[in-house]
């Protein structure tokens, strides 16, 4: 049969979703455990490869069984061989033309950061420190700018290989709470540092390092300097993703 997990994990000290020589990864210890729970070296497909320090709430992995164990159960004795920060938490049933990567519809990030003078090091994992305060209409119009289809190879980092650069962002929501800012971005899918470097990029708008005009130019010339910064890794989430 085959199986859909749904798993959540810090990304703090893994070196990322995929197998690694001498690194450790969520796919090779999520491997492990399945490994130890059914006594089958499977291959696990993920909805999409996140990198060192990326954190997840709601990645979405299948693979191929011959396991007993009913799925809902499954759960539950995978976790008590995986770490503290990496776990199960939900199992079903999927049928073998579905695949976890391919059927996407829709994923949502949440890129989290804080405006302080100073490091708190309560958020230091979780948390991007930006110090300079921006300014949040300045931020909810670059969004506007930023929301729906475009050509986005000006915010794809190097080292990204596609067929095309089109995707479409269905939406951008911002909260702020007190310091603390989350940036949600849902799309059909995302190039390689996409949704660091859109967070980047509507930052840079709200502490008035770019403009409107300069993320309007970028798309019409692929221009990724007119866009802002890539920010760090420890800030982003995948949140969900929808089939």
């Amino acid at each position: 049969m085959r199986l859909l997990l749904t798993i959540q994990y810090k990304g703090t000290n893994f070196c990322g979703w995929q197998i690694q020589p001498n690194c450790r990864t969520v796919q090779q210890t999520l491997s492990d455990a399945i490994f130890e729970v059914t006594g089958e070296n499977v291959t696990l497909h993920a909805s999409g490869r996140t990198d060192a320090g990326v954190h997840a709430l709601g990645q979405r992995v299948h693979f191929d069984s011959n396991t007993k164990i009913p799925p809902e159960k499954l759960p539950f004795a995978l976790n008590t061989n995986l770490p503290d920060d990496l776990k199960v938490i939900a199992c079903e049933q999927v049928s073998y033309d579905f695949d976890a990567r391919f059927n996407v519809k829709r994923k949502t990030y949440v890129y989290k950061f804080y405006s302080s003078p100073h490091e708190n090091p309560m958020l230091f994992d979780g948390y991007a420190h930006l110090p300079i305060v921006p300014d949040y209409q300045k931020m909810r119009a670059a969004a506007d700018v930023i929301e729906g289809e475009h050509d986005f190879k000006c915010c794809q980092a190097t080292g990204g290989h596609v067929k095309t650069t089109v995707r479409t962002v269905y939406s951008i929501d911002i909260k702020k709470d007190g310091e603390i800012y989350e940036i949600a971005v849902t799309g059909n899918g995302f190039l390689y540092n996409m949704v660091r470097i859109i967070a980047g990029t509507i930052y840079y708008a709200g502490i008035g390092r770019i403009s409107e005009d300069d993320i309007k130019s970028a798309f019409l010339t692929n221009d990724r300097t007119k866009m802002g910064i890539t920010l760090e890794a420890k800030g982003l989430y995948l949140v969900k993703v929808m089939y």
